[in-house]
């Protein structure tokens, strides 16, 4: 193929490619696509950087154009039905990641797994401190993706009108990673079950989702009130414990296996 005959690709997509060029190759295409990324935007690019087979390219959101694979998008979606949320700005929607400082390991890994698939900074996040409820003190540390004009139909499946909700498409996404990312996220061990804290979502979003893992995973799950109003979060049944540890082991952070029991 013919390096001038390669179309414009956003980070994700040349950091893909990347991988499967041969290694003699590499020297070459970082060259090729640096004088070319100059040549087409000239006076017309928010950012570059000289490309080095160490580095990594930022180009501006409204070129970026994918494609996206399955593992970023699984772990998007695990995230969004945890902790995470999309933000959509003026030129494309970005994604933040969220934990207490509590898990700081798990947070820095999973910035590690989108840093290696080309979709945020290489710069460590840090832990900051909030004031929560009641005057406490928390800790917290959260980093974001770049943001990604082709990241709109993302926010557009998972907001109306400002309120995260579940997207119909769910099911198609829930895979054994981005399930592993929910666990992470927002599950808890209780008992011999595991409790996933859909508390922002609404009763029947959560109705949803139990189907949906019963569907994807034969997993058997309730919808429980939390004790708080129009609150409720999901009871995975002790006897779906094995069968979840198996799909999602492989997955799961070291830090994180406590919650599977």
């Amino acid at each position: 193929m013919s390096l001038w005959g390669l179309p414009k690709l956003a980070l994700n997509a040349y950091y893909y490619l990347k991988n499967f060029i041969n290694k003699q190759n590499i020297e070459t295409i970082y060259i090729w696509y640096n004088l070319y990324l100059q040549l087409d935007y000239t006076n017309n690019i928010d950012y570059i950087m000289v490309i080095t087979p160490s580095k990594l390219l930022r180009i501006r959101a409204d070129k970026r154009i994918g494609p996206h694979n399955f593992d970023i998008l699984s772990i998007i979606f695990g995230s969004l039905l945890g902790d995470g949320y999309a933000e959509r700005r003026i030129k494309g929607t970005r994604i933040s990641f969220y934990q207490e400082g509590s898990h700081l390991s798990y947070i820095l890994w999973l910035h590690s797994k989108l840093v290696e698939l080309g979709y945020c900074s290489t710069n460590i996040p840090s832990i900051k401190t909030r004031l929560g409820k009641k005057g406490i003190v928390r800790k917290v540390i959260r980093f974001h993706t770049w943001t990604f004009s082709n990241f709109n139909w993302i926010h557009d499946l998972w907001y109306v009108n400002g309120v995260k909700r579940v997207p119909s498409i769910i099911g198609q996404y829930l895979t054994p990673l981005a399930l592993a990312i929910w666990i992470m996220d927002d599950g808890g061990k209780v008992g011999q079950g595991l409790k996933l804290a859909t508390n922002s979502f609404s009763y029947s979003d959560c109705l949803f989702l139990i189907k949906v893992l019963n569907d994807n995973f034969n997993i058997k799950s309730t919808v429980q009130k939390t004790g708080l109003p129009n609150q409720y979060h999901i009871y995975i049944w002790k006897e779906s414990m094995p069968l979840l540890r198996e799909i999602v082991l492989p997955y799961i952070h070291p830090s994180m296996k406590y919650k599977l029991n």
